[in-house]
């Protein structure tokens, strides 16, 4: 048993109103809830400080809880939520960003049912493998250093592991072994109440990576291993009509053989 929340704000400085924006009559942020709710949750919850992102959201449906405007990061605005639903110290909750509709469902409930498996763990959160150099050269592509046992010994904006026998003029050739983090995490509400408690830390400011906080805390962080990431979410206007045009031809599949229709051949 497990909840999702998700945090959406309207004042996105690279794209203003982005869970409002629509996709194929919908709002962005009404393809990330239903992902949720696809994915087993008991309950989904968005989490907001927008009053036009709450009316929206209640107008299909969803459970919305308005959180405060000076929220830093995601996860302090759904701990806050958290708090506000009276939820259990052991009860399990997803951190879905509201900029990613394309999440697989399954993604979602891997890493819900990656924490319940490993009761001593703290957060579980995900990793793909890096599939080009300029992925891996990418600040904006964050790397996941992982043990042999799927913890997570580190992350960073740099390209790591650096590959020291492949390097030519002080630029890497090669990307063998790297990892791409997936912002997606699970946590114990216990374990995020915690966290978000704690003040940003030093490897945290210096690399702009919140989870580096819960390392330098000494939380346990499992890292899932996908074959291959997700679909990417929306921070642009160009992410927004690539997703746009990925959702609405699996609107149009869906329509093509939905029963009662003919599918082609």
């Amino acid at each position: 048993m497990f909840h999702v929340f998700i945090p959406a704000r309207h004042g996105a400085s690279r794209l203003p109103g982005k869970p409002l924006r629509e996709i194929a009559g919908r709002p962005l942020i009404r393809y990330v809830w239903e992902a949720a709710m696809a994915s087993g949750a008991v309950s989904v919850v968005v989490a907001t400080d927008d009053e036009r992102i709450r009316d929206a959201c209640s107008a299909f449906g969803a459970e919305v809880v308005m959180t405060s405007p000076g929220h830093a990061s995601g996860t302090d605005r759904i701990a806050e939520a958290v708090r506000a639903r009276g939820l259990e110290a052991a009860e399990l909750v997803v951190n879905l960003q509201g900029d990613e509709p394309l999440m697989p469902p399954s993604v979602i409930a891997a890493e819900a049912g990656a924490l319940r498996e490993r009761p001593r763990v703290d957060i579980a959160t995900a990793a793909a493998p890096v599939r080009s150099l300029a992925e891996f050269l990418d600040p904006n592509c964050v790397k996941a250093l992982r043990a042999r046992d799927g913890l997570a010994l580190y992350f960073s904006r740099a390209p790591v592991p650096w590959p020291r026998e492949a390097v030519t003029g002080g630029r890497p050739a090669s990307y063998e072994g790297a990892w791409l983090h997936i912002g997606i995490y699970a946590y114990r509400v216990g374990g995020l109440l915690r966290f978000a408690s704690w003040p940003p830390t030093g490897l945290e400011q210096i690399e702009k990576l919140e989870q580096l906080r819960a390392l330098e805390h000494g939380m346990t962080i499992h890292v899932t291993a996908l074959e291959e990431p997700p679909p990417g979410g929306v921070d642009t206007p160009e992410d927004l009509e690539r997703v746009r045009a990925a959702l609405e031809a699996l609107r149009r599949e869906r329509s093509r053989t939905a029963p009662g229709t003919t599918a082609e051949r």
